[in-house]
C-alpha cells in the first residue's frame, strides 16, 4: 500500500482524540495482563500519564521513535521508552505527549500530526498511560535531554508488528513472584515490559479480527 493508504489504515483503527472523554470508564491494557493473578490494589489511585507513539515515513519504509533512558535517572534506568510523562493538571493526554516529547527529544510539535489513540495502559509503577499515536515529518529533528534520555532511535514498523517478534519471557522479583512481560529484541535494543505492551495493544488494535484485512 501506499504511505498514506497506510496512514489512513492506521489512523481508522485507533480512537478519535475528539472522541476522548476521561470521565469513561475506557479498557484497558496492563503489565498483568500476562499475569492474572495480580492486579492492583486501587486502580482509582493511578497517576495520569501519557506517550507519544511516534510514526515517521522514511524511504526504507515506516519506523517507530523510541528513546532509551538515561542512566542517571532514578526509576527505568537504561530502559526502552516511548517519549512521555506524567500529566499535568488540566492537560489532555495529546498536550503531555507533544509537550514531553519536545523535552525529552527537542520534537517541535508542529512536526507531529495526531492520529488517534490507544487504550489506556495500567502499569506495576501505578500509572495509568495513554498512548497518543501520531506521525512525525521526516524533516522533523531530534535533540536528547541528556537528563533523561541517552539515546533516541528508531526500529522498523514492521518488525514491532510482526507477532513472531513478539516474545513473551519473565523475572522473577525479589519477593520470588514470577512476573511475565513481553519483550521484543531488536539488534542490541531490548524492548520490553510497558512499551513493549502498548507495542503489543497496537498490533492486537491494527489486526483486530473484527476489522477489514490489512489492504495490499
Amino acid at each position: 500500500m501506499t504511505p498514506q493508504e497506510r496512514r489512513d489504515w492506521i489512523t481508522g483503527r485507533l480512537d478519535p482524540i475528539a472522541h476522548y472523554n476521561p470521565s469513561l470508564a475506557d479498557p484497558v491494557r496492563s503489565d498483568f495482563d500476562l499475569n492474572p493473578g495480580l492486579t492492583f490494589d486501587n486502580p482509582h489511585a493511578l497517576r495520569p500519564a501519557a506517550v507519544l507513539v511516534g510514526l515517521i515515513e522514511r524511504e526504507d519504509g515506516l519506523s517507530v521513535l523510541l528513546t532509551r533512558r538515561s542512566d542517571t535517572m532514578r526509576s527505568h534506568t537504561g530502559q526502552i521508552a516511548f517519549p512521555g510523562g506524567r500529566c499535568d493538571p488540566g492537560e489532555t493526554p495529546w498536550q503531555t505527549a507533544l509537550r514531553e516529547a519536545q523535552e525529552e527529544v527537542g520534537l517541535d510539535p508542529k512536526f507531529v500530526t495526531l492520529s488517534g489513540l490507544l487504550h489506556g495502559y495500567q502499569t506495576v509503577t501505578g500509572f495509568h498511560v495513554t498512548p497518543v499515536v501520531g506521525f512525525i515529518d521526516p524533516a522533523a529533528e531530534f535533540v536528547a535531554s541528556p537528563e533523561e534520555v541517552a539515546d533516541v532511535f528508531e526500529t522498523p514498523f514492521d518488525f514491532l508488528m510482526n507477532p513472531a517478534n513478539h516474545e513473551r519471557q519473565h523475572r522473577v522479583t525479589p519477593s520470588g513472584e514470577r512476573r511475565n512481560f513481553y519483550a521484543m529484541p531488536w539488534n542490541d535494543r531490548f524492548i520490553w515490559g510497558a512499551t513493549a505492551g502498548m507495542l503489543r495493544s497496537l498490533y492486537e488494535r491494527l489486526h483486530d479480527e473484527s476489522t477489514e484485512q490489512t489492504p495490499g
